[in-house]
């Protein structure tokens, strides 16, 4: 089972202190939703601790291995990062464009393997977009996209999945299904999925865990039921809301 721990961890850009001294343990089986205003740090904490950015200070351990000691195709058979707002500016098909996630095992020469094509067929799958397989990429709705985008980074069945932002742009149905999705590799495959997340509702019903950042400071880390109130919604986004129901019917209003 894979452990991801940062100690300290700090990043400063521009004279601005983004993260601040981070320090978090995760493990296989569980859904992380990391939470937060705009400008928390979020998406800094998910390239730090995706190895794609180094922090100014602290460190991230992978199976008590620093990131910074992987070579990239090791750590790439080990994690996969899914960015915000991803891009593709050539017309490859869909299929083609969901294969480039098996980059790191694929070999130099020759179409894929029997394996291969399956585990491509099951993402595709996954995502709903089997109708658009052959579909040239760039002609893809915005929401569409970011399901193309989400099977490339599941398709080599990654250990530690790192996504920012996976309901952008999804519509209501699209982002159930990736929530659950997501829930189930890490209760049912043991995988480690941590996920920048803006629906409260969402995250409260099937994150198993929840990271509160505001101001690059970790303002709450704990299982949601049990972390996600009024108060931590007014001390993270100054608004009023209330947190209702429970399980499957969980929900955050405002007031």
């Amino acid at each position: 089972m894979m452990q991801l721990q940062a100690s300290g961890v700090c990043v400063t850009l521009d004279r601005r202190d983004v993260l601040k001294d981070i320090t978090v343990s995760a493990q296989g089986g569980e859904f992380i939703a990391v939470i937060g205003p705009n400008g928390a740090g979020k998406s800094t904490l998910l390239s730090v601790l995706a190895g794609l950015r180094k922090p100014d200070r602290g460190q991230v351990l992978l199976q008590d291995k620093p990131l910074s000691a992987y070579a990239p195709r090791e750590l790439a058979r080990h994690r996969a990062f899914l960015p915000q707002n991803p891009r593709c500016d050539w017309p490859l098909p869909v299929e083609r464009l969901v294969a480039l996630g098996l980059t790191p095992t694929l070999p130099a020469f020759g179409g894929f393997s029997a394996d291969d094509a399956a585990r491509i067929e099951t993402a595709l799958t996954a995502c709903d977009l089997l109708a658009h397989r052959q579909q040239a990429a760039t002609t893809l709705s915005g929401g569409e996209l970011a399901r193309a985008m989400l099977a490339r980074a599941l398709v080599a069945d990654p250990q530690v999945l790192v996504v920012d932002e996976p309901l952008a742009g999804l519509d209501p149905r699209h982002a159930l299904d990736t929530m659950r999705r997501l829930r189930r590799l890490a209760e049912q495959d043991g995988r480690l999925v941590i996920a920048a997340v803006h629906d409260l509702t969402l995250a409260l019903r099937h994150a198993t865990r929840i990271w509160a950042l505001r101001d690059g400071c970790l303002l709450a880390d704990g299982a949601p039921a049990a972390t996600l109130d009024g108060a931590l919604v007014a001390a993270l986004f100054d608004v009023a809301g209330c947190v209702s129901g429970t399980g499957d019917s969980a929900f955050v209003d405002w007031v």
